[in-house]
């Protein structure tokens, strides 16, 4: 299994770890963002290397996925889970490290690396840096457990996660971060990571190409990440368990006005005419397929999810 260490900024890390409630997920961003992030497998450990004076390995999250975001998005989908109060310190933080490299844009579109379900360790639980990490090193090192000093790392994460308890927690049974064959004791501490509503919004933005479903709407502000069964009525923050829609379309969708049927086409309720008297603008998709779907088949939306909605919640 892969792992990597990264250079963390200790403001950042001691504001998340104080958060309460404790941060579902969160953004460790990069003020420019252009080189993107692979380093990670999808659930890959992330693992927070804080600098000096503390020269020690302070905590763990997991990672989800990378994308770039307009500033004011990301402020939006993760606020206070960027490691500021407030957006205009976030703000401020970012275009001061923009404007080294004579960037002056006022909302630019930055890097998210994105984390979640983390765990900040106490300080008297700190990890001494592997004997390899070289001070100039700038933005992180990758390890690997097929490696001595790498089996070594995880095991002291491993047991701090032990201590943290983090091994009480159920199993889930299809998780949304196991995506690719791990050893079994791998798979075993995976499938216990909880994925937030943050990592959920931008997983679904990301697998429909950042397009509206049913209306092919590129605008980003205008989009929103649909649960198809709510997570209220435990449906899980699983891109299998979304669509993404429309503001408009969501609100209709949620309201029962509006379905997905199991062969992905679009069924639209007479109780918009009936009620409103209108609804020309959504009648014109009743009947027709999907326009965007994830490439990716096990990002699709599940048939009981589908299944759910127009049971419980559409009225046609």
């Amino acid at each position: 299994m892969r792992l990597y260490l990264a250079v963390t900024d200790s403001q950042w890390f001691r504001y998340l770890s104080q958060l309460e409630p404790p941060a579902e997920d969160i953004n460790f961003w990069q003020p420019r963002g252009t080189q993107g992030f692979k380093v990670l497998p999808v659930g890959g450990p992330f693992l927070f290397k804080l600098k000096a004076p503390d020269n020690a390995i302070g905590g763990v999250g997991w990672f989800s996925s990378y994308t770039r975001l307009p500033l004011n998005m990301a402020w939006e989908v993760f606020q206070e889970r960027n490691g500021c109060a407030h957006f205009p310190e976030f703000r401020d933080k970012i275009q001061n490290y923009r404007r080294r490299f004579g960037d002056t844009s006022v909302n630019p579109q930055i890097g998210c690396i994105i984390l979640t379900d983390p765990v900040f360790f106490q300080p008297e639980d700190w990890i001494e840096l592997p004997p390899d990490w070289k001070p100039s090193i700038v933005q992180g090192k990758s390890y690997d457990t097929s490696t001595a000093i790498g089996k070594e790392l995880w095991s002291k994460i491993a047991y701090k996660l032990q201590k943290y308890r983090w091994f009480d927690r159920p199993v889930e049974e299809k998780s949304q971060l196991v995506r690719e064959p791990v050893e079994a004791e791998y798979r075993d501490v995976l499938a216990r990571v909880r994925v937030g509503q943050g990592t959920f919004r931008t997983l679904i933005t990301d697998a429909y190409q950042r397009r509206c479903s049913i209306t092919g709407e590129k605008t980003l502000p205008a989009l929103e990440a649909a649960h198809i069964k709510p997570y209220a009525a435990s449906g899980p923050h699983r891109t299998s368990n979304g669509l993404l829609l429309r503001s408009d379309i969501h609100r209709l969708y949620d309201s029962g006005y509006l379905t997905v049927t199991k062969d992905y086409r679009v069924e639209v309720s007479r109780r918009i005419k009936e009620e409103f008297e209108n609804g020309k603008e959504y009648y014109r998709f009743h009947g027709k397929s999907l326009l965007i779907l994830p490439e990716q088949l096990a990002d699709q939306p599940e048939q009981q999810y589908i299944e759910w909605h127009n049971n419980h919640v559409y009225a046609g």
